[in-house]
């Protein structure tokens, strides 16, 4: 599937494949696998460029002042997704389950927008 092609979750951790389902089950819903592959691909970087950011933006904002500077510094050198996702899961509460919270929210926003 195009979805997975995209993010590579084949190499990914186990939770990002069950996120990746999420968005799989999101397309089907709103009727997106049902268009051309190019235009899938088109909405599928969409949604996961909007997702991105706000995984992205909560993080930071729970991360505080503190632990972004260290994952700015973390960030300067060479360092795996794996060992960024470690850093996240020690220095917040319930990580996974966050992440999981902002794809649901998004999944029902796009459900609610596609009436």
């Amino acid at each position: 599937m195009v979805l997975v092609e995209f993010h590579g979750v084949n190499n990914m951790e186990e939770h990002n494949t069950a996120q990746a389902e999420a968005l799989q089950q999101l397309i089907k819903d709103l009727g997106i696998d049902t268009l051309s592959e190019d235009k899938q691909n088109e909405l599928i970087i969409k949604m996961t460029e909007v997702l991105l950011k706000r995984i992205f933006l909560e993080t930071m904002d729970k991360l505080g002042e503190e632990g972004r500077e260290e994952y700015e510094k973390m960030s300067e050198g060479e360092v795996l997704p794996e060992q960024i996702e470690a850093f996240f899961k020690e220095k917040i509460n319930n990580y996974d389950e966050m992440v999981q919270e902002i794809i649901e929210e998004f999944r029902g926003e796009m459900m609610n927008a596609n009436k």
